[in-house]
């Protein structure tokens, strides 16, 4: 009896047994010089402006700071991690590039941190099955840098030069996503540590077939998982041809509708646009100001294509007689690589050139994704909200997907606009359920959506999602207060 006492209320009290006469903040000595016996003694930080660097990510919620700080060398080392772990009923929370926007990294009960980035190996390349396997520190940036003359490449790219493995547990997706797909697309084995040291490859060790029909999807279940079911310690990953040209540009519009409406009609007569982003006149002027752009202060599209040269040149002319029957205006072309990076990198320093709008503030990011034939209607609903709102933001987003973001500034000392912020959101993430969108297009639900889940998947949705989590993480140690 008194054993089935223990296991039940485990996950409950998580320090119970080991270190029950410790305070959060705190871990018996004797299990700290246990981690330094697994990765060396260097390799295992206690000290409060580490903990606390590994506490928060981008988001406005509170540093929440692990006990520890671990850095594993290799799998091996990350299994004993989790089989010591699990044996004293300690959380565990993996750690990335820290870039995330749900406070996916935030430590609420305490526990071990584990950052993943000293395991940054390539481990294989096949470049006939266009695919590669990497370790959780090998960032997009850094595999695209060692791909660079092998004619392939990895197209997901969610802005921040995030971990790989990190944008698997998140879902992650991007500028690209329109044409080459998201993380879930393109992920085709992960190997995971499970919460008592396991090993699981989800789609058999060493396999990398493009599509499988042999049980249980696996792969598809850890990613977007979070941290919350296991550590991913490598993934397969899908690579795909560099284009043989690449041409982007941009273009004005009298008026949010317009230039949505653009969107729209453009994916509708099948034009294969790679990158399609939308941003509103407020952050226009903010990547002027930041990027050092020239472009009209107007809700603006970014858009590029990929192909052949005469491939290319039937989509530009294609689209171009789209968005002028929209009115758009100072249509410009960029061909050479150079523009182009100064293009997206501008895109992708949207987030930085927000927050600059507002010096000492944080930035919360909204997420919603809609069916495409919706995105005009909430879009425009969304720009009068937040112009009636009194709250400082602008509107960014992956419109060919259905997927925007408001980028509000907001000061996180500020109790009452911090409530107005995440009232806003709320509301907005209801409007996209109304939909039959979600709340979530590639941020995850982490820490600030969990009701919102519960409303766009349902009771039996949430309760299955329960029960598997407890089939793996019975303790409940994996990242605890996310998702659920």
């Amino acid at each position: 009896m008194a054993r089935l006492l223990r296991a039940a209320t485990w996950g409950l009290f998580p320090w119970r047994g080991y270190c029950s006469q410790k305070a959060k903040g705190e871990l018996c000595r004797d299990f700290v010089e246990a981690l330094k016996a697994v990765v060396g003694g260097s390799h295992v930080s206690t000290a409060t402006v580490v903990r606390e660097q590994h506490g928060r990510d981008e988001s406005v919620h509170r540093c929440e700071p692990p006990d520890a700080v671990v850095w594993p060398q290799n799998v091996e080392q990350v299994s004993r991690l989790a089989a010591l772990c699990y044996r004293q009923g300690v959380p565990i929370i993996p750690f990335g590039t820290g870039t995330g926007l749900e406070g996916g990294v935030c430590a609420v009960q305490g526990g071990v941190c584990i950052n993943l980035t000293h395991m940054d190996r390539i481990l294989e390349l096949n470049l006939e099955d266009f695919s590669v396997v990497v370790e959780p520190g090998v960032t997009r940036k850094a595999l695209n840098l060692h791909l660079r003359d092998s004619g392939l490449w990895f197209p997901v790219d969610p802005g921040a030069d995030a971990s790989l493995c990190g944008m698997a547990a998140t879902g992650a997706s991007g500028t690209n996503a329109v044409r080459y797909g998201t993380m879930r697309d393109n992920v085709l084995n992960l190997e995971v540590v499970l919460p008592d040291g396991r090993l699981l490859h989800t789609a058999g060790q060493g396999r990398h077939f493009r599509k499988s029909a042999a049980g249980y999807n696996l792969t598809g279940l850890f990613v977007g998982s979070e941290g919350t079911l296991g550590l991913i310690t490598a993934t397969t990953l899908r690579l795909h041809p560099v284009p043989e040209a690449i041409v982007a540009a941009t273009c004005a519009f009298p008026s949010v509708q317009a230039a949505v409406d653009s969107t729209v009609h453009i994916l509708q007569a099948a034009v294969p646009v790679a990158r399609i982003e939308f941003l509103d006149e407020v952050m226009m002027d903010a990547c002027n100001r930041y990027s050092k752009l020239n472009c009209s202060v107007a809700p603006t599209l970014f858009l590029e294509f990929h192909g052949s040269q005469q491939a290319l040149e039937e989509q530009l002319q294609r689209t171009e007689e789209i968005v002028q029957q929209n009115g758009a205006s100072d249509f410009s072309w960029a061909k050479a690589a150079e523009e182009r990076s100064q293009l997206w990198t501008a895109r992708h320093n949207a987030w930085y050139a927000a927050l600059a709008m507002r010096p000492g503030c944080k930035g919360y990011s909204t997420d919603v994704c809609v069916p495409i034939s919706r995105l005009p209607e909430i879009l425009v609903q969304t720009k009068e909200d937040l112009n009636a709102s009194g709250l400082t933001g602008s509107i960014v987003g992956h419109v060919g997907d259905g997927n925007f973001h408001c980028i509000l500034l907001v000061n996180p000392d500020d109790a009452e606009e911090l409530g107005r912020v995440k009232a806003f959101a709320e509301q907005l993430g209801r409007r996209a359920l109304a939909l039959h969108g979600t709340c979530t297009g590639e941020h995850g639900i982490g820490l600030g959506k969990r009701q919102l889940l519960r409303e766009e998947v349902g009771a039996v949705g949430v309760e299955t999602m329960r029960q598997l989590k407890a089939v793996l993480d019975p303790q409940g140690l994996m990242n605890p207060g996310k998702v659920l």
